[in-house]
């Protein structure tokens, strides 16, 4: 990735030095409370790895430690929807920020049902419910777990049914979400059979290895797997940027200046077109829902590597 005459990046230098920083925290945010399931995750965990345009993984932390990737799903739903229906699918979901909390209702009553994009709550049940057409639960289930090991090129991935249960046991506010949209019309299932698959969908557990490897399909870098169209590949990537954090995703571009998704399992899946795919993982998290430690460290590792879509 270096330029002839310049000295070649010192990957493993740069995330020990991050990793160092990351211990020395005191405040390292709340672990999310309303899965209990989540809740009782220690905040002390933290894994980075990236992976690289030229094959090569480097790693930090607990990069092999397993973790709910959450809404982190989100970006590999979405990828799916996109391939199926096209730009069809932007009828029933917008693509602008939210500026408000990720589960909240009040947009919906402004907007008559329509989320205002895909990476909120009510936005990825628009979603989820759109790739339930025509098919069971299980099957989608199963067609989203072989898409995401096919990016990882790893078979050991899965649902983390003790998570699932969890959140469904505790996911009445998904389930107004989706109520209200059927009210108007912008959901196509019962609403308990799109929420259930949807609480399956985040209860994906990865490690960050497996997440890097997992996000090499939307760098868009020679060699990397090609599983969906680059039409697509950029127009995801525009959306983690703009709407991947909630209501903290400008501040996570200003920070950052790279396109990210957010889990409130702690995870985060950066993408730096055409040189990397990075994922962080560290349970605590800050007001807005994203991993606190984890977006100092990928900021941390912007700043040293100087990528940044803005130049």
């Amino acid at each position: 990735m270096s330029k002839p005459g310049t000295k070649p990046m010192d990957y493993e230098g740069i995330l020990a030095q991050i990793a160092q920083e990351i211990a020395a925290q005191t405040d390292r945010g709340t672990p999310a409370d309303y899965i209990p399931q989540l809740a009782c995750v220690d905040p002390a965990h933290f894994g980075m790895a990236v992976a690289l345009a030229d094959g090569r993984v480097f790693t930090t932390g607990e990069a092999d430690t397993r973790f709910s990737i959450q809404s982190v799903s989100k970006v590999f739903t979405l990828s799916l929807a996109l391939g199926r229906f096209g730009d069809r699918l932007w009828s029933r979901v917008g693509r602008e920020p939210s500026g408000l909390p990720f589960n909240s209702i009040l947009q919906l009553e402004h907007e008559q049902g329509i989320p205002r994009n895909p990476f909120i709550n009510a936005g990825a049940l628009v979603v989820t419910d759109a790739i339930l057409a025509g098919h069971a639960p299980r099957e989608v289930l199963g067609e989203l777990l072989r898409f995401i090991r096919a990016c990882a090129e790893d078979e050991d991935i899965h649902i983390d049914d003790a998570v699932a249960r969890s959140e469904t046991r505790h996911g009445d506010r998904n389930l107004a979400l989706a109520h209200f949209m059927a009210a108007h019309g912008n959901l196509h299932h019962v609403p308990a059979l799109t929420c259930g698959t949807y609480f399956h969908q985040c209860a994906i557990e990865m490690t960050p290895r497996q997440l890097a490897m997992a996000g090499r399909f939307l760098v868009g870098a020679s060699g990397f797997p090609s599983q969906i169209s680059t039409g697509s590949v950029r127009r995801i990537n525009a959306l983690m940027l703009t709407c991947g954090h909630y209501d903290g995703s400008g501040d996570f571009a200003y920070r950052v200046g790279l396109p990210g998704k957010s889990g409130v399992g702690g995870g985060i899946l950066v993408i730096a077109p055409g040189r990397a795919s990075i994922a962080v993982w560290s349970p605590g998290l800050n007001a807005q829902g994203n991993s606190a430690l984890g977006t100092l460290a990928v900021e941390r590792f912007a700043q040293k590597t100087g990528w940044s879509v803005f130049g």
